[in-house]
């Protein structure tokens, strides 16, 4: 079965590449149950967008391919990173900081309720999450608020996923989740009170086209918070250590291109936004680094959970990963 070109096809796709009656299970009964044509469809799907290895050498075609065909892009690679991240991970795709003696899960939360308390968000209030995932950070301030939470998101399976686990827990009423294009959303103007989102509109080819849209459906004096990935401006494009390491990034996590900060700041008020506050999350004296989950270090666990957590970063645990997805 070949890669969708439409929502209908792409539905229909999903339903056959996931085999999403057996969404339930855990990520070996995830991983067996896929269709193996159509994963291997899938993963040649995305691999095409980076047949240039050198980043210091890539055609501006090879780039530009990744840029207009972004949605088809995103896709592949959630369709492939969607079980590895709930298993690895959790619900909520997404970094944040951590403390000592708060264990990963609500370090977790209180970045999602930091977020939702920056934007002021109560009880009663319409929210739109833009790329919302499988809903984690949704129904989290959801519950923390009160307030109704739309998510839209171009993965057919990452939203059946996110529609199962908000009504497992009461919350199918106060959420919804909208397959959409978050360059082009399919919502009236002037419909949220409040927007937000976390690490999601990097995958933009563009962010005024997705910063526009945001400004467009927000309601006159609503506010839109969101946690972006940006380039710092330390970075040199002409430096082959610098393009390895960016393009890195790029490729394990399905982004067209990065941009640095000073970029997503101007294109927000080149779209119509005030900034009124801006920060670099990573730029701390945080005794635990923001990235320690990713280094597999078991010492720096705060709890026994946490301890299984880290544990599948570790070299062991990357192993007993690739020797169970094999199997």
């Amino acid at each position: 079965m070949s890669p969708p070109q439409s929502f209908e096809e792409d539905l229909a796709f999903s339903k056959t590449l996931h085999n999403h009656e057996s969404e339930h299970g855990g990520l070996l009964a995830k991983i067996t149950s896929k269709d193996k044509e159509a994963f291997e469809n899938v993963v040649n799907n995305y691999m095409k967008y980076w047949v240039d290895k050198d980043p210091m050498t890539e055609s501006e075609e090879t780039k530009e391919a990744r840029r207009s065909n972004y949605t088809n892009m995103t896709n592949a690679y959630y369709n492939i990173a969607t079980d590895f991240y709930e298993y690895g991970w959790g619900e909520s795709f997404h970094f944040c900081r951590f403390y000592p003696g708060e264990n990963f899960y609500q370090a977790i939360a209180r970045h999602e309720h930091y977020l939702a308390v920056q934007l002021n968000i109560k009880s009663g209030m319409k929210v739109l999450d833009v790329g919302c995932g499988v809903g984690g950070p949704a129904r989290e301030i959801c519950q923390f608020s009160g307030a109704h939470i739309t998510g839209i998101n171009n993965n057919d399976y990452q939203i059946s996923r996110a529609i199962r686990s908000a009504a497992r827990i009461g919350l199918e009423n106060k959420t919804n989740f909208i397959k959409g294009n978050f360059m082009e959303m399919p919502f009236e103007d002037n419909s949220f009170d409040a927007v937000y989102a976390i690490e999601a509109t990097c995958h933009a080819p563009k962010l005024e086209g997705v910063y526009g849209e945001v400004f467009r459906v927000l309601k006159p004096g609503g506010t839109f918070a969101f946690y972006e990935w940006c380039v710092t401006d330390k970075y040199d494009p002409n430096d082959p250590e610098h393009r390895r390491i960016i393009r890195g990034v790029e490729y394990a996590d399905g982004i067209p291109e990065l941009f640095k900060t000073s970029v997503a700041l101007q294109s927000l008020k080149n779209v119509g936004f005030e900034v009124v506050s801006a920060e670099d999350m990573a730029l701390n004296d945080d005794t635990i680094p923001w990235y320690y989950p990713l280094e597999g270090d078991i010492r720096k666990a705060q709890c026994l959970w946490d301890y299984f957590s880290v544990f599948r970063m570790t070299h062991f645990g990357k192993f007993c990963t690739r020797a169970l997805v094999s199997i």
